[in-house]
């Protein structure tokens, strides 16, 4: 920083119609005199949800494309952190299960 001073990025993410009280929020809450600000775009791909079962019970799946070409599959957090906490079991294998099961049951349907 300014006379190699220490320093702390602060990075908030608004919608453009809550830039204000973002703002307001930063210079009450901290002691900064100034805020740069920049406007960034966002490109999404298009998702599908699907549903798959697993022993534990039912995962959804966000399935992203470009096109018709699958770019990414992954199953939802919330899915898979409420049936490994209500099964004791760890997230990792929720998220490894219900991962298989949709390959397998993609395989199978082509």
């Amino acid at each position: 920083m300014k006379k190699s001073r220490l320093g702390v990025l602060l990075t908030a993410i608004c919608p453009p119609e809550f830039q204000e009280a973002c703002e307001t929020v930063i210079f009450r809450e901290t002691t900064t005199l100034g805020i740069r600000i920049s406007m960034q775009q966002r490109t999404v791909l298009y998702r599908e949800i699907h549903k798959v079962q697993t022993k534990y019970g039912e995962v959804r799946i966000k399935v992203a494309k470009t096109g018709l070409s699958i770019a990414n599959v992954q199953p939802e957090y919330e899915d898979c952190a409420q049936i490994a906490k209500a099964n004791n079991i760890s997230w990792r294998e929720v998220h490894r299960l219900a991962l298989q099961n949709w390959y397998d049951r993609s395989i199978a349907e082509n």
